[in-house]
């Protein structure tokens, strides 16, 4: 009897620990199980928190309720002048529509730079106050758990197109849900882009 209920036991401490393995930065709630009988998580924005540019905890639920833009940003790159055209997005928007910028080194390494030295480029060059965050990988093997999710139809519920260079861009809604997506030479001016975040 006792090695059953300590066999019964391991087991479904087992199942918990496979349960969550996936990421513990999405909730049993967002599960759903596949016609093959595998389990896919259907999660949102606001389950996710990642580092500042200066090293803080950023907490995506404190967007609830707005459209975010996620733009993987580098310093060395053709399109680095749009640093300016999403600062002015930001300064005319952001009071309903957030813009945040995720530097990454992942496209011909042009965002070498440390968090500080992105910090410092991106004030000194355009004044950028939107948020950053700090540098990720957006793809590859050490992508974020965020870019997982952004790039992962099975997770997000509808976009399977991770980025492709520098400043592509995502589109939340205000329910924490992937609505588009706009490769790099999009800008907050396209017509296509104004019409998605409603402007």
């Amino acid at each position: 009897m006792k090695t059953a209920l300590l066999v019964g036991g391991v087991l479904a401490l087992a199942a918990f620990f496979k349960r969550n393995t996936i990421s513990n930065l999405l909730s049993d709630k967002n599960q759903i199980k596949t016609s093959t009988g595998n389990m896919e998580y259907l999660g949102s924005f606001y389950d996710f928190k990642i580092k500042s540019l200066d090293n803080n905890d950023l907490d995506l639920s404190r967007y609830r309720g707005k459209k975010v833009v996620l733009v993987n940003v580098a310093s060395k790159c053709g399109f680095t002048p749009q640093y300016a055209d999403w600062e002015k997005f930001h300064e005319t928007y952001g009071d309903k529509i957030v813009v945040i910028g995720i530097p990454a080194n992942n496209f011909m390494s042009q965002e070498p730079g440390s968090n500080s030295e992105i910090a410092e480029f991106c004030q000194k060059n355009y004044g950028v106050n939107f948020q950053m965050t700090e540098k990720v990988e957006v793809i590859g093997e050490k992508q974020h758990p965020l870019y997982q999710w952004l790039s992962k139809k099975n997770q997000n519920g509808w976009n399977d197109q991770a980025p492709t260079w520098n400043f592509c861009k995502y589109v939340i809604n205000e329910e924490g849900k992937v609505t588009h997506f706009f490769a790099s030479k999009i800008l907050p001016t396209s017509e296509e882009f104004k019409k998605a975040v409603g402007i």
